[in-house]
This record gives structure tokens, C-alpha cells and sequence, in this order.
């Protein structure tokens, strides 16, 4: 929005509801498993009839796959549709998807910098920001990644979210690690789905932790951890791409010069970063072979063979949601559906626990699921 003071007018449409067009064509061809069939026609079922709707889903379970028909289903009904999400990432993510599952609806993304797309937008997917500039504009919201930051911790942007729905509108949401304030907002009366496997049946990558104590004296006075070294010399002989992810952006820059070394390739990004889009594009698109990163990459990336790092496990940003969520990033291709997730620490904290417990309980609800659909 700018810069906004306090003797500036901020203005709202009180005239007629204007209309989204209901020509919207479902033009993915995929097939959903019995278990995201299952969970859109629940999700389908509670946005008609105004019921809130909770999608809990394992990372790499097929959230996107899954909205696809409820989302098109609104459009055909004349309703006005809007995915939000925490992070640009995951917008620049849904954006192409949505744009060539569903056509004949006008489909904007809108997120900082993103400028305003042309014609009247029946679906939008933005950043949870952008939902300040809405009031009673949208039938439908579905927040994407409810438990991220800083859509979790910021209780502006969750009225922001109610402020942009229209009377009588509905809310769902999609996360992978549902937190006590997300089943709140949901409520005793609101739907609920639940898919504990990944769409392709192979269970979730189960962090390992590796010590590296003494890692920020080392990398301060320019010496690299020997095992974060080795770990990074396998990934670059082995062609695979990676994700290391640090605690913070001085330690991260730190150690690019010794990560240099290895491949000049190797990139690292953050949330200010200018070539951030362009560095994760060419990290997809195989032109360099990992990042160094924060925890703005610890959602939105679907990157096929992809092996994750964390250095400092132990701190505190590395919460139960967060580990879970950047595990997720690893195995989430049929092709490819093992990935090496290793935690690099200074000490193992309930956190770390809390989360390995996680990801094992998921993976056994999920193989008793697989094997019982086999029979």
C-alpha cells in the first residue's frame, strides 16, 4: 500500500457487488489419489455450504492438486476466490499452477512489487499483506501455510483475512503443521480433512542429527565444519541440488566465501535479497548446484532430487513447524522420493525431538493407509 499517514483518505466501494464471471474451465487433466479425492470433495462440500474447512496435510501430500476442483467449482457458481499465503514464494508457486489448471477466469497474483494485473480477477492468490486493500471483497479465502511466518504471529494479518471476506463468506485452511491457534479459528463446527502420506506413498524424510559443535567459532575465523564440508562435496559429486539453511542471514553470509570455494556457483538468498527469484529459478532449472538460504525457502519449492541441510538446528527459529516444513522440501517426487535431510547442531533441542516424533508418527498412520488401500 505505501506509505500511509494519518491525514491520508482511504477509500472503499459501497456500490453494487460486481460480479466475476462463471466461465472458468477445469483444464487439469491429473488424477487425485482416493485420499485427495476424498479430501476435495470434503473441501468442495464445506466452502458451498459456508463451513469453515481445515485441510491438514503432510508436506508433499498434494495441497494444490486438491484445490484445483473446489476452487473451479466456486468460479462456475460466480464467486470471487482468494488464495493467500504468508510468503511470495509459495505465490509465485500456485500463480502458474492455477493459471494452467483453470482457464477462462481472469487470475491475478498479487505480492510486493507485483504491480496490478489487467481485467476484473475471479481468483486471487496474494500474500496475506495484499489483504489489506480488500474489504468484503472475496466469497471464499483459502489461507495456504496458515502456521507460517508471519501470518502466525501477527494478529493484523488474521483481521485482515476476516476484514476482506464478505458477509456470509467462508474461510479454509492448508497447512501441514496445524497449530492450537489454527484449530481455534476453525472451530468445533468447521470441516476437517486429514492426509498423514504423500501423494506418491513413500513415507517422509526422518531428519538425522550430525554434532558440529563449535560451528559459529569456526566459520567466524573463516575455518569450514568438516562434515558440513563433506556433506556439501557429496551433494556436488553426486550432481544433486541442495538447500543449506542457516539461523541468520551474518552467518549465512559468513560462510558463502567458504562454500565459494567448493562451486562458485553456489548462491545465497534471504527475504531482501535482489536476485532472489532469479537464484531459486536457476537452482530449479539446474544452472546452479544448491543455496545457502534462511527460513524464507522453508515452503513454496518443489525442486525434484533435492537434499536439505540445516546449520544451528538448535536454534530457537528452528521450531517443531519449522523443521517439518523443511524436511518437506526433500523426496516429494515419485521419481525421487528419498532425500537426505541432516541436522547439523551445537545440542538437540525438544524442538528437533518434537519433530522427528512428527514425521515418524505421520509416516506410520500413512504406511497403515497404504497398505490397507493394497488389500
Amino acid at each position: 500500500m505505501g506509505r500511509v499517514a494519518e491525514c491520508d483518505e482511504l477509500l472503499y466501494w459501497c456500490g453494487p457487488d460486481r460480479q466475476s464471471t462463471a466461465n472458468a474451465v477445469l483444464t487439469w487433466e491429473g488424477r487425485l489419489t482416493p485420499l485427495q479425492e476424498r479430501a476435495s470433495a470434503e473441501l468442495q462440500k464445506s466452502l458451498l455450504a459456508g463451513r469453515s474447512h481445515l485441510l491438514h496435510a503432510v508436506c508433499g501430500a498434494g495441497k494444490t492438486e486438491i484445490l484445483f476442483r473446489p476452487v473451479h467449482c466456486l468460479l462456475m457458481e460466480g464467486k470471487r476466490v482468494c488464495i493467500a499465503t504468508p510468503r511470495t514464494d509459495v505465490v509465485l508457486e500456485l500463480l502458474p499452477r492455477f493459471e494452467k489448471a483453470i482457464g477462462g477466469s481472469v487470475i491475478h497474483g498479487l505480492y510486493g512489487g507485483s504491480g496490478e494485473g489487467g481485467g476484473f480477477p475471479g481468483l486471487v492468490i496474494a500474500t496475506t499483506h495484499q489483504l489489506y486493500r480488500y474489504r468484503e471483497a472475496f466469497d471464499a479465502l483459502i489461507v495456504d501455510e496458515a502456521d507460517a511466518f508471519p501470518y502466525s504471529f501477527d494478529k493484523t494479518l488474521r483481521l485482515a483475512v476476516k476484514k476482506s471476506l464478505k458477509p456470509g463468506g467462508v474461510l479454509a485452511v492448508v497447512t501441514a503443521t496445524p497449530s492450537p491457534a489454527i484449530l481455534s479459528e476453525i472451530g468445533k463446527e468447521g470441516g476437517k480433512s486429514v492426509i498423514p502420506v504423500r501423494f506418491h506413498g513413500h513415507p517422509l524424510p526422518v531428519p538425522r542429527s550430525v554434532p558440529l559443535f563449535g560451528y559459529r567459532k569456526k566459520i567466524s575465523s573463516g575455518k569450514f565444519p568438516e562434515q558440513l564440508r563433506a556433506w556439501t562435496e557429496e551433494r556436488l559429486r553426486k550432481e544433486e541440488p541442495f538447500l543449506i539453511f542457516f539461523p541468520s542471514v551474518p552467518l549465512m553470509e559468513k560462510s558463502l566465501p567458504l562454500f565459494s570455494h567448493l562451486d562458485a556457483r553456489i548462491g545465497a538468498v534471504h527475504a531482501s535479497h535482489p536476485d532472489r527469484r532469479s537464484l531459486v529459478l536457476a537452482l530449479r532449472e539446474g544452472r546452479i548446484p544448491g543455496l545457502l538460504t534462511t527460513t524464507i525457502l522453508e515452503r513454496g519449492i518443489t525442486i525434484p532430487r533435492l537434499q536439505i541441510a540445516i546449520v544451528g538446528s538448535e536454534n530457537a527459529i528452528f521450531d517443531r513447524s519449522a523443521i517439518i516444513q523443511i524436511s518437506g522440501r526433500a523426496g516429494r517426487s515419485p521419481e525421487y522420493p528419498d532425500g537426505d535431510v541432516i541436522l547439523f547442531h551445537h545440542g538437540i533441542t525438544p524442538e528437533v525431538d518434537a519433530a522427528v516424533r512428527e514425521i515418524r508418527r505421520l509416516n506410520r498412520e500413512g504406511g497403515k493407509l497404504v497398505g490397507m488401500s493394497a488389500l
